[in-house]
């Protein structure tokens, strides 16, 4: 197995009875990514989540953590995991400490070294100044801190985090979201969401899943950046749409109406400079000229809207 890659799952499948949760998702995880799960409630998300960390059997297929098989060798597999659950595993009686050097205990951190594991678990997700507080006293915010320092205390190289911001006010949401990027610079992370807004924010790549199946899986960086597949352009004293349509790197013309065209093109060209050469030349009175692309919204829409409607009319 390749060296850089963290978690692979191959083929995981999990059904309840006749219900298929996950079908056949395949993943993989390298070393210094923030891997993003993004998909509409109840595509399956949390499900993958608790296979991944061997939390839930899965019906087939299988996941190594660290080319440890979390099947054939669930305790090594796991000493390289931290996993958030939706719900932080918190005990609201204990102190923030307390609580710390209990995980610190559980993951096998010998006793010489949990002070320091602790500390340096608090430094990360800012708690040093609420150590001595009872844990059920802290805001929602806090209390997903603590669990994010229970997840990193044993230093694994693998960190997963299901819906990490859920329930969580606006500026909580965004401090968390800071914490994510920063953990990713020492550690790999998955995260599930099914915000937008969250997955382009701290991921740098993100699988979109939905009915249990991965339909989607690239960079984020290629959603920013998508390749133009139209252009439209308004001009004041539009030619025959011929005359457009003879351009090089334009595979179709619709005309919309009151001097506007949608130019559909071939082949990753991209005209634009000789349209606006065209335009002057021609005295066509160019007003606009404008790139379509589809943002990750209109992707995750397109990939997921069509089997909502199924669900509503079934």
């Amino acid at each position: 197995m390749d060296s850089e890659i963290l978690i692979e799952a191959r083929g995981l499948t999990r059904r309840y009875g006749p219900t298929t949760a996950v079908s056949d998702l395949s993943l993989t995880l390298r070393k210094g990514e923030i891997l993003g799960l993004l998909g509409p409630n109840g595509a399956g998300k949390s499900t993958t989540m608790k296979m991944l960390t061997g939390n839930l059997a899965p019906t087939s297929g299988e996941a190594f953590i660290k080319g440890q098989s979390l099947h054939d060798a669930p305790t090594a597999a796991k000493k390289s995991l931290g996993y958030l659950p939706e719900q932080p595993p918190v005990y609201p009686e204990l102190t923030v400490d307390e609580y710390l050097r209990y995980c610190a205990d559980l993951h096998g951190i010998a006793k010489k070294e949990r002070a320091a594991a602790v500390q340096q678990a608090k430094q990360s997700c800012g708690l040093t100044e609420v150590s001595q507080r009872l844990i059920g006293n802290l805001s929602k915010g806090y209390q997903q801190r603590v669990g994010l320092a229970q997840a990193i205390i044993h230093r694994p190289p693998v960190i997963v985090l299901d819906e990490p911001t859920v329930g969580l006010d606006p500026i909580q949401i965004r401090e968390i979201r800071a914490l994510i990027v920063e953990l990713g610079k020492s550690h790999s992370v998955i995260l599930s969401s099914h915000i937008l807004p969250e997955i382009q924010a701290v991921c740098s790549r993100v699988m979109i899943i939905n009915r249990g199946r991965a339909v989607y899986d690239q960079p984020v960086i290629a959603t920013r950046n998508a390749q133009m597949e139209s252009l439209t352009i308004t001009l004041k004293r539009p030619p025959a749409v011929e005359a457009i349509q003879r351009i090089v790197g334009i595979a179709s013309v619709e005309d919309l109406g009151a001097g506007r065209f949608r130019l559909v093109l071939a082949g990753g060209n991209d005209p634009r400079e000789v349209l606006v050469d065209a335009a002057v030349n021609g005295n066509w009175g160019l007003i606009e000229l404008a790139p379509e692309v589809k943002t990750l919204e209109e992707i995750f829409v397109e990939l997921t809207s069509g089997d909502e409607q199924e669900r509503k009319a079934a």
